[in-house]
């Protein structure tokens, strides 16, 4: 497990997302608002200023927007924007953004976003920037401007060198990893073996104790079945994959429990009695979490070298350019960025 060391710099990035869905107006809604945010980190979005700019007069918000360039103060009570070099070169920061319209994603969309996210990890690997707090993206538009990523996690993992990581999502009451992710109900229990429970486990784990601080995590598992098998009746995943790497994790140190009937393991955590749940899919995890954090849950990818929180909800492309859209989800997830760059110095000074 690598961690990021000697995080020193007190700044956290905010990568846009799309253009043209609800990232910037949830930005700009949330540095506008009158919430504190925690004052001993300063915001910096890293995007298009102009954007910015055309989403404060569409809002109608009370602030302005700076163009900010490494080494430059932060001020308080403006939205600072870096924007990506790459950007500039090439003439993409300098588009007609009224050529942009609200929930309609482009490649050219797509190619603002990819090039907003590789700077944000430059600043964050050159000591500019803490930790990364990203907004959505789109992957089809993502696609079209030559990216070859299914999505951000993906993106990021491989600008970081990094194999092995996975997705966490996290509230203040329950927690998630997922042992699988976007594959088909049929596909899963193929998918499964015991390495890949036994690396989660490991993962998970290592994530708790140094980004939450949390010093012997208590770790449940899942099952994959009704019942968690029923003693095979309704399933052997349980008894042949899911036990074993639960037995091996127990071996390696990790205070692991399970595998625990799906429909009860989650109010178990939920009332305190373990820190997180590993899951076996997707939906598995996501329905009981976004049932109680829907719009405030956060997207954490743990295992990379670098600290990156996600908002837990997409474009919202139907509802962009409304003002409707919330900034719950990006103040949670600042405000972890935040609290994990504390505990990963507190790790590192140890």
């Amino acid at each position: 497990m690598i961690f990021c060391k000697s995080i020193k710099t007190e700044i956290i990035g905010i990568s846009m997302g799309c253009p043209v869905g609800i990232g910037p107006e949830i930005i700009v809604k949330m540095l506008a608002s009158a919430e504190p945010l925690p004052n001993r980190y300063s915001p910096l979005v890293i995007g298009v200023p102009e954007v910015f700019r055309k989403c404060i007069n569409h809002l109608g918000a009370n602030i302005e927007v700076l163009e900010w360039f490494p080494g430059d103060p932060l001020p308080k009570g403006v939205i600072s924007v870096c924007c990506p070099p790459e950007l500039k070169k090439n003439k993409s920061a300098e588009m007609d953004v009224d050529s942009l319209i609200w929930g309609q994603p482009s490649g050219e969309t797509g190619l603002l976003m990819g090039a907003c996210i590789s700077y944000c990890v430059q600043l964050i690997q050159k000591g500019v920037v803490a930790a990364m707090v990203t907004c959505p993206i789109t992957k089809a538009a993502f696609q079209q401007a030559g990216y070859e990523y299914p999505g951000h996690t993906e993106m990021l993992a491989d600008l970081c060198a990094t194999d092995s990581f996975a997705m966490m999502m996290a509230g203040d009451k329950l927690r998630v990893t997922l042992v699988t992710i976007h594959e088909s109900i049929q596909r899963i229990p193929g998918l499964l073996n015991s390495d890949k429970i036994v690396s989660m486990i490991e993962m998970t784990g290592n994530s708790l104790k140094i980004d939450f601080n949390i010093s012997k995590p208590k770790i449940a598992v899942a099952g994959l079945n009704p019942h968690a098998g029923e003693g095979g009746i309704f399933g052997n995943e349980e008894k042949n994959i899911i036990y074993p790497a639960i037995k091996q994790a127990r071996k390696a140190g990790w205070d692991v429990y399970g595998p625990f009937p799906p429909d009860t393991v989650f109010h178990k955590a939920v009332q305190g009695e373990y820190d997180v749940v590993v899951c076996m899919y997707h939906d598995q995890g996501l329905i009981p979490f976004k049932l109680l954090h829907f719009e405030d849950g956060v997207n954490v990818t743990i295992g990379l070298p670098i600290v990156r929180t996600s908002v837990d909800h997409g474009t919202a492309y139907d509802i962009a350019g409304k003002g409707l859209a919330s900034f719950s989800s990006l103040t949670a997830a600042y405000r972890m960025a935040v609290d994990i760059s504390e505990n990963r110095k507190k790790a590192d000074s140890l």
